[in-house]
């Protein structure tokens, strides 16, 4: 099984304090040579890698009036003209006309973290298609919220769960700078987190994006349990597919029955961002305590091929946490430990059959099903 060396050794140096990331002025700036393919044709045009296609940290500056962004917190955000700054490859900048709003719902609620998350929306013609970003139209960009260390462990997360199916989003880690017209010197960067537009990661499998209202029961056993196993891996609860909580479905068609795809992943045991914390409904008194939140299954013999996977992709997995080099060696270890935990239960047929049967216990909470905030 390939290793995915997913973290530019040359960016290293870019790890910020949580000081660091407080900084009230913005400026996306997206410097990274070797992330493009360079062809250069006889127009003098320069054909690049997608945005999505490399793991480097991808620099990017957005440019302008950016306080009445950063502080437009409403429940009906309105759009601000900006300007994206990316690097060609002959290092000469190139000037992205961009339009940015406020998204989401945590996140975004005035008083719960420094930067709201952002949605960047392309125009339909431009100098982005000779870019980067040459097949996007809105982009989620994901902001630290207390320190730009948890957004690169919650990149990693969706790293390790596109080694479990392709039916997954993609992320790009970016170092991001704020550059506003009104102030004398842009911010320290820090790191960002692009996401992959749903419609695009349905297109990448040939299948659509779809609503539904569905039971878990009603899923494809196979997906449904690769996707709650990973939930139970990283310690995430914050999710639901009745209510379609942090989960989208793909689908062949309108009538066919879909595949879940998990997002939003700050809340994970694995990121620990110290706003986190479990529904008070479960019952549980930490994120890092793992909870299975299936359904009751009356033979556990569904979950083997399963655990299988997980166990194939087990050194894939610890090198997307020890070949990183943003991440201190303290949360490496303690990412590694773990780990360490999960791969235990799931090779203790007493231990794992014991966990994923929890749904079954009419007692417990594992048929709680939770609503939350969905996150735009």
């Amino acid at each position: 099984m390939r290793s995915y060396l997913i973290c530019h050794r040359s960016f290293a140096c870019l790890k910020q304090s949580k000081k660091s990331v407080m900084t009230p002025a913005i400026t996306l700036r997206i410097f990274s040579m070797s992330a493009f393919l360079l062809i250069k044709g006889q127009s003098g045009a320069y054909a690049q890698a997608s945005l999505f296609e490399s793991d480097e940290v991808l620099p990017i500056t957005l440019k302008g009036s950016l306080k009445g962004l950063l502080n437009d917190r409403s429940s009906d955000p309105k759009n601000f003209p900006l300007v994206l700054l990316v690097a060609n490859p002959d290092s000469t900048n190139l000037d992205i006309p961009v339009e940015v709003k406020t998204r989401g719902h945590f996140r975004r609620t005035q008083g719960n973290c420094m930067y709201p998350p952002l949605l960047i929306h392309f125009p339909e013609d431009g100098p982005h298609l000779s870019s980067v970003f040459k097949e996007q139209k809105k982009l989620k960009l994901v902001m630290p919220c207390v320190g730009d260390d948890y957004v690169v462990r919650e990149w990693l997360v969706y790293k390790l769960y596109n080694l479990l199916t392709p039916q997954s989003f993609r992320a790009r880690l970016v170092q991001v700078t704020l550059a506003d017209d009104k102030k004398k010197k842009p911010g320290a960067p820090f790191y960002g987190l692009l996401l992959e537009e749903e419609k695009q990661m349905a297109r990448r499998n040939k299948l659509m994006a779809v609503e539904q209202k569905l039971t878990p029961q009603q899923l494809p056993p196979s997906s449904f349990l690769t996707m709650a196993v990973f939930q139970y891996l990283i310690g995430n609860t914050d999710w639901s597919i009745q209510y379609m909580q942090n989960i989208k479905f793909l689908a062949t068609d309108s009538l066919a029955v879909p595949t879940p795809v998990p997002y939003d992943f700050d809340h994970a045991g694995i990121v620990s961002a110290p706003y986190a914390k479990p529904a008070e409904e479960l019952l549980m008194s930490s994120i890092r305590e793992r909870r299975y939140r299936g359904y009751c299954m009356a033979d556990l013999k569904a979950f083997e091929p399963v655990l299988d996977r997980f166990n194939n992709l087990k050194t894939d997995i610890y090198n997307l946490y020890a070949n990183c080099p943003q991440l201190d060696e303290k949360y490496k270890k303690t990412t590694a430990r773990f780990l360490d935990e999960f791969y235990t239960t799931i090779n203790n047929p007493e231990a794992w059959q014991k966990d994923f049967a929890y749904p079954c216990d009419k007692n417990g909470t594992g048929n709680v099903v939770i609503k939350g905030l969905k996150e735009d």
